[in-house]
C-alpha cells in the first residue's frame, strides 16, 4: 500500500543523537529523493564526510541501509535503520531513528528545514 506521506526533497537535520555529540551550528544533514516507496538520498556534515542511504517508505516508517565516512580517519559506518516520522508541533517533519552501528544500539532525532 503506498504511503500519503513524501519526503521527496525534503531535508532534515540532526538535533540530536546517542551515538555522538551533535554540532547544533553544523549538524549532520539529509536530503531526501523518493519515488514510489523507494526513498533513497546523501548525508553530510559533523562527523560525517559524505553517507548514503536507500530503503523503503511504508506507512509512517522508513527503513534504510546506510554507509559514511568519518571526518576523523576516513573510516566508513555501515548499518541498518528504522525511523518513525513523526509531526512536530510546528507542523514540520521529524525522524526518530533507531540504529545499530556494531552491536550497539542508538537513537538519533532530525527535524525537517
Amino acid at each position: 500500500m503506498p504511503s500519503s506521506l513524501s519526503l521527496d526533497g525534503l531535508r532534515f537535520a540532526m538535533v540530536s543523537s546517542t551515538a555522538s555529540t551533535v554540532d547544533p551550528d553544523a549538524p549532520t544533514t539529509f536530503d531526501y529523493h523518493q519515488d514510489g516507496r523507494l526513498i533513497w538520498g546523501e548525508y553530510v556534515g559533523d562527523t560525517v564526510t559524505t553517507g548514503r542511504f536507500v530503503g523503503e517508505l511504508d506507512g509512517a516508517t522508513v527503513r534504510i541501509s546506510f554507509a559514511h565516512a568519518l571526518v576523523a580517519d576516513g573510516s566508513v559506518v555501515r548499518g541498518d535503520a528504522v525511523s518513525r516520522i513523526e509531526r512536530a508541533d510546528d507542523g514540520r517533519l521529524r525522524l526518530v531513528e533507531d540504529f545499530a552501528v556494531g552491536a550497539v544500539d542508538h537513537v538519533s532525532v532530525c527535524l525537517q528545514v
